[in-house]
């Protein structure tokens, strides 16, 4: 899967509401009313990423958490990144 253009990524945003785009990256915190939720929260990303066999990096500050995805393969934003996202938005 190819990366997609600057220009590609910067069209698929409003797709993803919530998110960042971030270089080569999407990003997004998501702040819980406390630790546990979070942990809920990584364990249905987790869920998700093994499902679609693409996984974001989390980065958990007790009640926040930010993901961030990109293709690492690809060496920048793909499709797949966007489609993670929206899974991720509708956990």
């Amino acid at each position: 899967m190819p990366a997609l253009t600057p220009d590609e990524a910067a069209r698929r945003m409003p797709t993803v509401p919530g998110w960042r785009l971030e270089g080569d990256a999407l990003r997004r915190t998501f702040a819980f009313a406390d630790f546990r939720a979070a942990i809920a929260f990584v364990n249905e990303v987790a869920d998700k990423a093994e499902a679609a066999d693409h996984h974001p990096d989390i980065d958990i500050r007790y009640d926040h958490v930010t993901l961030t995805l990109t293709t690492h393969d690809e060496g920048g934003l793909t499709v797949q990144d966007f489609d993670m996202a929206t899974r991720i938005g509708a956990a």
